[in-house]
């Protein structure tokens, strides 16, 4: 069955009106085209919706039942579609943003205040887990974008470089004092260690890195960065870690150092899912945020 906006439209509107031609006028028609838009939703139907006479127009039974039906259509119709306008010029809706707890921390706020200035009806959802999980939700979906580290493997995803992170040296101010002002990883190699979980691909990375050193001495490990500056913090071992957690070491009372030779070196960006648009909200963050780090170079 093709009934349309319009016929439905006649229908309430002629249903409001006293008389045919005064809601051909209200809806700027002739009479014979809103008679005939009637008549054809009538056929539709399978029956009269209004009784005429030559003076007034009112509802049968079944256009009585219609009404209330065609009036909730109308407006979820016309409220759909505002929406949607909505959407799309930004004046309202919701936008999930998945990133890794220390990017989160770091540098995110920076990149979202930008954007609710450009778009400040938007509500902005914030979802911190670590890398892996980052490219899960932008996988499955659940997230539009994701910003994390360069992926190993890239299938279905479109990765955007936003700038490249220095691995450091971790340590509390009386392992500190054991470490040059620019640790080997020799240096590194010798101290005991507390890192991240395995499988994770910041625990691939250093490990890869330490072995070619030696076998490294792992204390302790755990699924998140602040977790192992507590560690850190309590004496257990050093640890090797993005550089992006800098300042929230270093707001533990922790030493952080660059490591001299053969640094370690990994790409931070936006990953997004290669075979899904990106809506127009999470195209501006996007863009913000590329913007962003392009001009710092």
């Amino acid at each position: 069955m093709d009934i349309s906006y319009r016929q439905l439209r006649a229908f309430l509107e002629v249903a409001k009106s006293s008389t045919f031609a005064e809601a051909a006028v209200n809806l700027h028609l002739t009479q014979p085209a809103l008679s005939s838009a009637i008549k054809k939703l009538e056929q539709q139907l399978g029956g009269r919706l209004f009784e005429r006479n030559t003076r007034n127009v009112s509802l049968t039974p079944e256009g009585e039942v219609l009404f209330p039906n065609a009036l909730r259509l109308m407006r979820d119709w016309d409220n759909t579609f505002s929406d949607m306008q909505n959407l799309f010029a930004m004046a309202k809706g919701q936008l999930t943003v998945c990133a890794m707890p220390s990017f989160a921390e770091s540098h995110l706020p920076t990149i979202l205040s930008k954007f609710h200035d450009a778009a400040p009806n938007v509500n902005i959802r914030v979802v911190d887990i670590v890398m892996e999980h980052v490219i899960h939700e932008v996988t499955t979906g659940r997230c539009e974008l994701g910003f994390s580290f360069e992926p190993e493997r890239k299938d279905g995803l479109i990765f955007q470089r936003l700038f490249a992170d220095q691995f450091v040296v971790v340590a509390n101010a009386k392992q500190a004092l054991l470490l040059n002002e620019k640790p080997s990883w020799q240096e590194c190699i010798a101290q005991p260690l507390v890192m991240m979980n395995r499988g994770s691909a910041v625990r691939q990375w250093t490990q890869t890195a330490l072995s070619e050193f030696g076998e490294p001495i792992i204390v302790a490990e755990t699924g998140q960065l602040s977790t192992l500056g507590k560690l850190i913090q309590h004496g257990l071992g050093i640890s090797i870690m993005p550089s992006i957690c800098q300042i929230q070491m270093e707001n533990l009372g922790l030493s952080v150092k660059r490591i001299e030779n053969a640094p370690l070196i990994k790409n931070i960006g936006l990953i997004r899912n290669a075979r899904r648009g990106l809506s127009v909200s999470a195209q501006l963050l996007w863009d913000i945020a590329v913007e962003h780090y392009a001009s710092q170079v």
